[in-house]
């Protein structure tokens, strides 16, 4: 230990002598000789002249860790790319940030009316990916003696076209629901804002009748300072609002485009005109008995039959009919949007046919090879 000291400061002493004398810098390295618990080693300076370069400070790398050139040993360079698709940017590219409309200054003698249904009438085509079939709302607006604000408001997906008669300034309109909603019809110079749950809108959603109506005046006070003076029923996609148009003629925009124009690009048509599409592509056919028997039989064989005994005396089990709405997949099949409720189906899979892909809402898929059922409906009797 003795030794180690003082063979310590000697290497201190001898440090600072030599910066005193020569006016240098010291960097420690492997030159100088010293002694630690390891065993001697060499602690002594490699002297650098008072004034010469500092990389680090220049705004280079320090000595000793300067930027590899490219190519180098060890430099494997920039990882290779390619594009990249993303295909939910348009989705969301009119999603407004906030439920207000900007600059938009409310008329004081301004009519606030809401206008709107559950859904409207059915159409042919997807405008989302929500597994509905899109509805079409056509929207006369007849106010002449005062600016009129619109909330229109639906739970399914729809396109709303617009028209007015001359001498109604329609001031305001927005659209909302819990699926996507488009507007057409409206000049460009119209405050319109488009806010809907599916597209994660800043308004939550309303529509006219059942549990959306409670939505209504909190939406209205939001985005006009206001209650909805008066709300308007749809019936069959189609809704007059404020006054009689008495032999009055309608017009709008002369940009407006066909609702169909909204149509989701590649997605088959839905509903009932999707199953009549693949029954005219040999896809689909409509099943017979001979389906639900195979189907039964397989079900039966594989386990899926009900387990409970026979009931003495019971009618026999009657022979079972073929479903209201029933085809047989032949081929790749994908399931239109829309099976919902009364407009649901049965699919009987055909042996050695993949299951239909998309959304069966509320319909059921029945594979004949494996006598599985899955769907909404499996079960029910």
């Amino acid at each position: 230990m003795q030794s180690f000291v003082s063979g310590s400061f000697w290497a201190a002493l001898l440090t600072l002598c030599l910066i005193l004398a020569t006016g240098c810098t010291v960097s420690t390295g492997a030159e100088a000789e010293g002694e630690t618990d390891e065993g001697p080693v060499r602690a002594a300076a490699a002297v650098e002249p008072v004034g010469a370069p500092d990389t680090d400070a220049a705004g280079g790398s320090p000595p000793g860790d300067a930027p590899r050139p490219a190519g180098a040993s060890g430099d494997t360079g920039p990882a290779a790319t390619k594009p990249f698709a993303f295909e939910g940017a348009d989705a969301q590219q009119d999603v407004p940030a906030a439920c207000r409309l900007d600059g938009f200054a409310m008329p004081e003698d301004a009519r606030v009316y809401a206008a709107g249904a559950y859904s409207g009438a059915r159409a042919d085509f997807q405008i989302d990916q929500s597994g509905h079939q899109a509805t079409t709302m056509q929207v006369a607006v007849n106010q002449p003696d005062a600016p009129v604000v619109l909330l229109l408001g639906a739970y399914e997906p729809a396109v709303w076209s617009v028209g007015w008669t001359s001498g109604t300034r329609i001031a305001a309109v927005v659209v909302t629901g819990y699926h996507r909603q488009r507007v057409t019809g409206l000049p460009a110079s119209i405050p319109t804002l488009v806010s809907t749950y599916q597209d994660r809108g800043p308004c939550g959603y309303a529509y006219v009748g059942g549990e959306g109506m409670r939505q209504l005046n909190p939406l209205a006070r939001q985005v006009f300072g206001r209650p909805v003076d008066m709300a308007f029923t749809a019936r069959d996609g189609q809704v007059l609002v404020g006054e009689p148009l008495a032999g009055a003629s309608l017009q709008t925009d002369a940009a407006a485009v066909a609702p169909a124009e909204f149509r989701l690009k590649d997605a088959p048509l839905a509903g009932q005109a999707g199953l009549d599409a693949a029954l005219r592509a040999g896809v689909l056919r409509p099943a017979t008995q001979v389906d639900v028997l195979a189907w039964e039989a397989a079900s039966s064989r594989h386990g899926a039959a009900e387990d409970v005994p026979p009931v003495q005396g019971a009618a026999r089990p009657r022979v079972s009919s073929v479903p209201h709405r029933a085809y047989t997949v032949l081929k790749a099949f994908q399931i239109p949007a829309g099976l919902y409720g009364a407009h649901s189906a049965t699919f009987y899979v055909a042996p050695g046919v993949p299951s239909p892909t998309g959304n069966p809402g509320h319909s059921s898929v029945r594979d004949i090879d494996t006598g599985t059922c899955a769907g909404a409906t499996c079960g029910m009797h």
